[in-house]
């Protein structure tokens, strides 16, 4: 591997770290509640709020504006979902999937007649993280590390949550797409699920972050799109990890 190789990994590698470091609690969070489908869908409805400020406001000229449409977006859907857990906790999975649905097949529309449309679906399932600036990344630490600092009180983690989830959101969608985060909110939670203590954050968080190496050093290596292969690799580690979990329990 040369240096020119070495150079586009370790910007990605610390946008994935940054990425992790609020993934990981929020995962557990999920978990917690039960509410599996909502990073896929506050994640796929703050990509439709990228859709329509790039197709409508210029989005891609303006990145700022682009932003703030994914926010508006992402807040308003985590907002109804907080509504559908005071008024409809028992129907809330099934909404939250429904409306992942409805948001991804409306995506799709508005892209139908685009002439990048093809490669924009792409890029947002699958993110850009080789591609990450070190501006983007500027921008990136300064939020989540004052998000981080709220989710580790875990007081305020619950009071805000939805609040806390959709601006998270907002931000790691753009850099890794929609499936890579699903995959780091869900499988480092899922994989330390069974542990009653509270330390599971410390497996949890070493399962992303070795997953993030060998992710990153396998997409270089092997030439392959970098959002599937994190997915992959995070998928296979977390469930060799799980499996040993159970095993020790039985």
């Amino acid at each position: 591997m040369g240096i020119e190789s070495l150079q586009i990994i370790f910007p990605a590698f610390v946008a994935g770290l940054l990425i992790i470091a609020t993934h990981v609690p929020l995962g557990i969070e999920v978990l917690k509640r039960g509410i599996i489908f909502i990073d896929l869908a506050v994640a796929q409805i703050a990509g439709l709020g990228v859709i329509v400020a790039c197709l409508y406001f210029h989005g891609e000229e303006h990145i700022f504006l682009t932003q703030i449409m994914a926010f508006i977006f992402a807040i308003s859907s985590a907002y109804g979902f907080k509504l559908c857990e005071k008024h409809l906790p028992k129907l809330q999975e099934p909404i939250i999937g429904s409306i992942y649905v409805f948001a991804s097949s409306l995506a799709l529309l508005m892209l139908a007649n685009h002439p990048h449309g093809a490669e924009e679906v792409q890029n947002l399932l699958s993110g850009q993280l080789l591609w990450v600036t070190w501006q983007q990344i500027g921008i990136t630490a300064l939020i989540y590390t004052l998000l981080l600092y709220v989710i580790l009180k875990n007081n305020l983690l619950k009071r805000y949550f939805y609040i806390i989830f959709a601006i998270a959101i907002t931000i790691s969608v753009q850099l890794v797409g929609v499936y890579l985060v699903f995959a780091s909110l869900i499988l480092p939670a899922l994989a330390t699920a069974i542990i009653k203590n509270k330390n599971k954050l410390i497996p949890a968080y070493a399962i992303a972050v070795i997953s993030l190496i060998c992710g990153l050093l396998l997409s270089v290596i092997a030439d392959l799109p970098t959002g599937p292969t994190l997915v992959c690799v995070l998928f296979i580690i977390s469930t060799c990890v799980m499996t040993k979990c159970y095993k020790k329990k039985l």
